[in-house]
Parts: structure tokens; C-alpha cells; sequence
């Protein structure tokens, strides 16, 4: 059983501010080490399940948090960028199944550093109509590359999103939001038996497989500024629905790798921190 760890940070055990997930931050050392120990528990759940091979990408901002050094000797990790994929660079029809680790809610939303993908350069997403966030999407192209998305970590909104996505996810909530900034944390053993024994049962139990995708999908986003839809506008098959939103169409996970395109496009055009 190959088994796929999708890694983000702003989820992570004890970590609340931007001082603990960005390179240069007050406790940022500290968030790196947090974050390992939390992969490591849900490769322990894995390997407990049966896996017998664990990919893990560092799917944080700069995408060097991870140090080898910290993790389980079973993780084969992918680290640095740019990647193709971004957050699911790696992930193939190969893998049976998916895990999320640290992830957060959507932008907009009560969780702890809540965002889509770039601090408040992106306001809004919607995939087929239905609000999105990295959680979401991440589970739709997975799907579309019939790979089940079984276990999610992070703070309570990520968990309550993960599930109001996909109701199949099992979720371990790692603290509970008390403000975008601010949380109730569980003890650290605690949060990362609660990792391990979510993976464990999510790996455990029989799952259906995963159904082919409907046909196209349409992705919709709305950005902070209007210049970075107006340089969108160069790439073919994106339209605009207003000054600050494009959408375009197309198979997953093509379409999630034409708005990581979308993303370094944004980024050459602002230079401002997010979680502002």
C-alpha cells in the first residue's frame, strides 16, 4: 500500500501566528521541528495500516520546512520549488491513498491562519460553483486521479471543512480556533496520537473506490487587486467575470496545475506579506 502526504504548516500542532510557519519568523525553527513530528505521526498511523511506501511533500510556502534529518526513516520527501503540482507534486494514480497533514480552512473562514493558498491575494474560490480552498481542491484532484483523500490534520475549521467537502475524510483535530491568530492548543502527545490512531482507522476501513470525475471542471477566482487578473487574461482559455475574477476550464489535474501557473503569475506582480 503506497501511501501520499500532502504537508502543510499554518495546521500544525501548536502553531498559531505567522512568526511560526515563515522563514525568518520569531519561532519558526520551532514550527519546522513541530511540523516533522506531526508527519511522522501520521506515517506511524500509516505504517500501522500497512503502508509500504510513504511519499511526503513539503507543500509549505517556500516548500523547504521539512529537514530529513526529523523524519520517520521510511519518508521519501519532496522538497523545494517550483514544482509542477505545488502542494500534490508527486502524487500519481500509483498511490492508494492520500493524507493531509496541517492543513488549514479556506479564505475567509474563523480557523487559524485561514487563506487560499496566498495570504489575502486571493479573497475568493469556487470550483463548479461550490466555495474552495486548498482542502477541497486537493481532494478534487486527487479524485480525479482516483486517489481517496482518507485522513486530514489541522486545527477544528479545517477538520469541519475537510468533512463538509467530503464526508468519507477522517480528521484529527490538532487545536481549536479561538481566532484567526489564536487557539486552544491539545497537548502535543495528545495531537499527534490523535494524528497516528486517524490514519491508522482511515487506512483500515474499507473504502469504495474512487469515482471517475463528472467531465470538466470550471475554476473561479477572485483576487485582492485587479492587475493580477488583468495579466491572466494572456493565457489562453481564462476569461474574466468581473475586474478582479477569471475562471477557466478544464480536466483535473491539469487544471490544478494551470492555477499554480495562475499563482507565480500573482506572485511576480506583488510583493505583500500574507496573513495581513
Amino acid at each position: 500500500m503506497r501511501i501520499y502526504i500532502s504537508a502543510d504548516m499554518e495546521g500544525i500542532t501548536g502553531l498559531v501566528d505567522r512568526d511560526d510557519v515563515q522563514p525568518g519568523g520569531l519561532d519558526y525553527e520551532r514550527g519546522r521541528r513541530m511540523m516533522a513530528e506531526d508527519v511522522n505521526a501520521a506515517v506511524r498511523g500509516a505504517l500501522a495500516a500497512g503502508a509500504t511506501g510513504v511519499l511526503v511533500n513539503d507543500a509549505h510556502g517556500p516548500m523547504r520546512n521539512l529537514l530529513s534529518e526529523y523524519l520517520h526513516p521510511a519518508v521519501r520527501l519532496v522538497r523545494g520549488r517550483p514544482k509542477q503540482m505545488g502542494m500534490l507534486e508527486g502524487l500519481t494514480p500509483g498511490h492508494d491513498a492520500m493524507v493531509c497533514v496541517g492543513y488549514h480552512s479556506r479564505a475567509g473562514e474563523p480557523g487559524v491562519l485561514s487563506h487560499s493558498f496566498m495570504g489575502h491575494e486571493i479573497e475568493d474560490m469556487w470550483l463548479d460553483g461550490r466555495p474552495v480552498g486548498e482542502i477541497g481542491l486537493a481532494q478534487a484532484t486527487a479524485a480525479a486521479l482516483g486517489v481517496p483523500v482518507v485522513a486530514l490534520t489541522g486545527d477544528d475549521a479545517a477538520c469541519e471543512e475537510a468533512v463538509a467537502w467530503d464526508g468519507s475524510i477522517a480528521t484529527a483535530a490538532v487545536k481549536y480556533a479561538r481566532g484567526r491568530f489564536a487557539a486552544e492548543l491539545r497537548p502535543e502527545a495528545e495531537a499527534r496520537r490523535a494524528i497516528e490512531e486517524a490514519v491508522t482507522a482511515a487506512l483500515a476501513a474499507p473504502r469504495e473506490p474512487v469515482p471517475a470525475p463528472p467531465g470538466p471542471s470550471t475554476l473561479t477566482v477572485r483576487w485582492q487587486s485587479a492587475s493580477v487578473p488583468a495579466m491572466l487574461l494572456g493565457i489562453p482559455g481564462v476569461t474574466a467575470t468581473d475586474s478582479r475574477t477569471v475562471r477557466a476550464e478544464g480536466e483535473l489535474p491539469a487544471l490544478y496545475r494551470l492555477f499554480g501557473v495562475w499563482m507565480r503569475v500573482a506572485s511576480s506582480l506583488t510583493d505583500q506579506s500574507p496573513y495581513c
